[in-house]
């Protein structure tokens, strides 16, 4: 379409021209990404939910979330390497992508070169982002998602060309591929357009077909919810009950804490700016995400994806009003900026040697970070237990841990240290297999109280730590051997499910 579109404004469109694309400060923000991505990318080690999606065997969905994030963390294993940095490789990917986004949405929204690149470098080097680039989780790839949905909407809406409306479509089918919270996206667009407007969408052949294409699409996680009983439904209960009061209480500092405050300029912008009267939506779609957030009580980050949109409009005003600020309040910005950059680089990236980390606050701050601690030693200690039975008993024992991220470093780690594969109840792998038949179990984690219901007797060999005094969720928790099952397998293995 060239630099030149049609721009709604009020009823009609009119000619305007979009400012000239911001290769350099865009493009060395997202290539200094790259690089600092890829070279923290292999410190500390995998990160728990790293460790879980490659031990999950292939399949249409899983009860815990759709098949893509555990598709590309298998295809990484098997074609490049069984290491975090190649792991990490598609997340590294989505959100160096999402920052070209992020820039590309200022832009339509008319900002100048000032503003594109302050918009990447500020995305790039924000807490969340850096994260989700860091480590492959399904927000990985959910950020770019609703990045590229929102700026397909944007076109449609500002340029007066309902054919972006099939690539909005297009984006949130393929975006159900890696986590099903997109509808919260429809739904809050939605709302918007039937509260304040504009409502030509919803009388335009073209949105319904994107919509048809989003459906058709999004068809296969469609039926495996269907078939299995809705288990999404039942995993954001799980998480609910167990997230939900400090969910409540943690959503409201970090919507500052994920991205710099811009975006509340954006969303008075989007508000009040007549020039983006067709865009008001956006502000609708926030209060349902952040009020949809707030009730499920799930997880406190899911609105960052329509935050990062009023990130992105909130850098047209102001580098607007940078423009024309003095040099005293340019410095001031910026020297805010460098630190809140900062922070965030030290809280979000394994900068902070693995061996002084457990006596920072960062830890505590970013719980990402203490989960790709102690892997490989875990597992040297479940292999230290496990060498204390003897070898005819062994032939018959099994490990079973009670999450996915100890099954996942012993999945790992294991198989150099003579350990077979694990078992654990927790989430699809509780579907994935269990051990039936065995008489002697290596009991691992936090449901050991519980399973000492569950056999003969049960006695704890030694209790977890990671050698750099990180509390995270392993560290301390018993590692024990049990025998004696008291129940058939199948029953056992019933009471041991969770979802978390």
């Amino acid at each position: 379409m060239g630099t030149t579109a049609p721009v709604v404004r009020g009823d009609g469109p009119t000619t305007a021209p979009l400012p000239p694309y911001a290769r350099v400060p865009v493009l060395s923000a997202a290539a200094t990404l790259v690089m600092v991505l890829l070279a923290t990318a292999n410190r500390y080690g995998f990160h728990r939910d790293e460790l879980y999606f490659r031990m999950l065997d292939p399949a249409w969905g899983y009860v815990d979330q759709p098949p893509l994030i555990p598709l590309l963390a298998n295809a990484m294993t098997d074609l490049v390497a069984d290491e975090p940095w190649a792991v990490r490789l598609p997340a590294i990917i989505a959100v160096v992508s999402a920052t070209l986004v992020a820039a590309a949405i200022t832009r339509e929204l008319g900002g100048g070169a000032l503003a594109q690149g302050l918009c990447a470098w500020t995305f790039a080097f924000a807490s969340f982002p850096l994260v989700a680039g860091h480590v492959l989780v399904t927000t990985s790839t959910d950020l770019l998602a609703w990045l590229l949905a929102s700026w397909f909407a944007a076109k449609a809406l500002l340029r007066g060309d309902e054919r972006w409306w099939l690539a909005v479509g297009a984006v949130v089918g393929l975006a159900t591929y890696g986590r099903l919270l997109i509808p919260w996206w429809v739904l809050g667009m939605v709302a918007g357009f039937l509260i304040v407007g504009p409502r030509r969408p919803l009388t335009s052949r073209l949105f319904w077909a994107g919509g048809a294409i989003a459906a058709l699409l999004a068809l296969p996680n469609l039926v495996y919810q269907v078939v299995n009983g809705f288990p999404q439904l039942d995993m954001g209960a799980a998480l609910a009950e167990n997230n939900a009061d400090e969910v409540r209480v943690m959503l409201w500092p970090f919507l500052f804490i994920m991205l710099p405050a811009v975006w509340v300029v954006g969303l008075v912008a989007l508000w009040r700016r007549a020039e983006w009267r067709a865009l008001r939506a956006f502000v609708v779609a926030f209060v349902v995400v952040v009020v949809l957030t707030f009730v499920g009580g799930a997880q406190f980050y899911y609105p960052v994806g329509i935050l990062a949109v009023l990130f992105a409009a909130g850098w047209v005003p102001t580098a607007a009003w940078l423009a024309r600020s003095s040099t005293a309040v340019r410095v001031g910005i910026g020297a805010l900026l460098a630190v809140f950059t900062a922070v965030g680089v030290v809280i979000s990236l394994p900068v902070i040697p693995e061996s002084t980390l457990g006596g920072t606050p960062v830890p505590g701050i970013n719980v990402a970070a203490a989960d790709q601690v102690g892997w490989p030693a875990y597992a040297r200690q479940v292999a230290d237990v496990w060498e204390t039975l003897p070898a005819e008993e062994r032939d018959r024992a099994a490990i079973v841990t009670s999450n996915y991220g100890e099954a996942g470093a012993i999945d790992r780690y294991g198989p150099a240290l003579g350990l077979p594969t694990p078992y654990s109840g927790q989430n699809a792998l509780h579907d994935q297999a269990r051990p039936d038949g065995t008489e002697t179990v290596v009991f691992v984690g936090g449901q050991y109280g519980y399973a000492t219901t569950l056999f003969d007797t049960c006695e704890v060999q030694d209790r977890l730590e990671n050698g750099a005094d990180v509390d995270n969720e392993e560290e301390g928790v018993p590692v024990a051997v049990c025998r004696g099952p008291l129940r058939p397998w199948p029953e056992l293995w019933d009471d041991l499910r969770h979802l978390d």
